[in-house]
């Protein structure tokens, strides 16, 4: 049958699957995940009960209940998720060691010498969902990839889906994938799929076609290059890439979509990146503000200079500048932060001014005591009435620590 040298591993449905795990009552009933309580925000995770009404991640709740009258509507818990998610590791690392954390919902693990023969793949890839179901939960249901490497080992696991494992090999390759649309690739997005089809290639098996120059001119880069290794099995790792940003965003519930809402919640979610920021070890040059609005009114959006910044404080007084000086333009909705320009500690010039030294240092005592004691165990005073507000989101791809939700 071959041999694989990864596996990866895809939780299907995770945010719905873990309310079903937690939540008895819930298994087999069509399940959406929201935000918030509210008809005007939408599905961020949907049973797979749900999906014959046509309910996807995205849809709008109102249209949700329309489609499923019988539909069960969940308020997110994020802390449960991440709580789930690290013990979902544990459980497969009983079995084989974890590799990579690739987000919320995915790992991917390289597989020792003695387990890449096909047949101990696949009963290792059966040992891990054994593990999961029995240490974890059975609500909590997976998909499996096994390939040769491990970006085809997730597009493996997403052939068969829920509960489904897959495997690729060399000697699958090409034919296996020609079945594909481009777009079911990880990395072919609306943007990727608009310059292929510019490029002339409009079917996997055209992709799958092209020359190693001819790919790397389509990507625009050497990403091109890693692309056409990796469809054709070579593992070769992904180029190094430096984070570019940290932000936050929130879907303001009902009874905050005033002015005064709006600039509660934007303190709060300052906090957060600029915690966030400083654990991370980098500096922020730029900081973007996003405030959306009922009724379709043209959002707000500022970009404000930082300098070299770590200070929650600076970025508050940026923040209040900012926010003296905007239009009135209806009801807020959504608002969002954004710290751009990033550069790590170890490339910085770091403040030459006591004052932004001291802030900056006293920035880190505060992390360091909630650290210990406890998230807003001490907070700036801006952020007083604040604290309730924006609870913990979940990026897909940064997954906080136990310590830290």
């Amino acid at each position: 049958m071959g041999s694989v040298d990864w596996l990866f591993l895809d939780m299907n449905a995770y945010f719905a699957s873990a309310e079903q795990q937690m939540q008895p009552s819930l298994r087999g009933q069509p399940v959406a995940v929201v935000p918030t309580q509210t008809d005007t925000t939408c599905c961020i995770a949907v049973s797979y009960e749900a999906r014959p009404f046509g309910i996807r991640t995205g849809t709008q709740v109102g249209e949700a209940r329309r489609r499923c009258p019988k539909l069960r509507i969940v308020e997110a818990r994020p802390p449960v998720y991440v709580r789930v998610h690290h013990e979902i590791i544990a459980a497969v690392e009983t079995v084989l060691p974890v590799e990579q954390i690739c987000s919320i919902d995915e790992m991917a693990c390289r597989l020792s010498p003695q387990h890449r023969r096909s047949e101990e793949a696949i009963a290792i890839a059966h040992l891990v969902k054994q593990a999961i179901a029995q240490q974890v939960g059975e609500a909590l249901r997976c998909s499996v990839g096994l390939a040769t490497n491990r970006f085809l080992a997730k597009v493996a696991s997403n052939l068969q889906k829920p509960d489904g494992l897959s495997v690729i090999t060399r000697k699958d390759l090409p034919h296996k994938l020609h079945a594909m649309a481009l777009d079911d690739f990880p990395g072919i997005a609306r943007g990727m799929l608009t310059r292929l089809h510019h490029y002339g290639v409009h079917t996997t098996a055209q992709l799958c076609a092209l020359s190693r120059s001819q790919m790397q001119e389509a990507w625009h880069s050497v990403l091109g290059q890693q692309w056409w290794h990796w469809l054709r099995g070579d593992d070769i790792p992904l180029t190094p890439t430096s984070r570019r940003s940290v932000g936050h965003s929130h879907v303001l519930p009902p009874e905050l979509r005033t002015d005064q809402g709006a600039l509660a919640v934007l303190v709060r979610l300052i906090h957060k990146a600029a915690m966030r920021l400083r654990k991370l070890e980098h500096w922020a040059g730029r900081m973007e503000l996003r405030v959306s609005y009922l009724g379709g009114a043209v959002p707000w959006q500022q970009t404000m200079h930082l300098g070299c910044c770590q200070d929650t404080s600076a970025m508050l007084q940026t923040l209040a500048r900012a926010w003296h000086d905007r239009p009135a333009r209806g009801k807020p909705l959504k608002v969002s932060i954004t710290l751009l320009n990033l550069t790590p500690t170890n490339s910085t010039t770091l403040p030459l001014f006591n004052q932004q030294r001291e802030a900056t240092q006293a920035a880190h005592t505060m992390d360091a005591i909630n650290a210990r004691f406890g998230t807003d165990c001490v907070y700036l005073a801006p952020m007083h009435h604040a604290r309730k507000t924006a609870p913990m989101r979940i990026a897909f791809t940064h997954i906080p620590e136990i310590d830290d939700v």
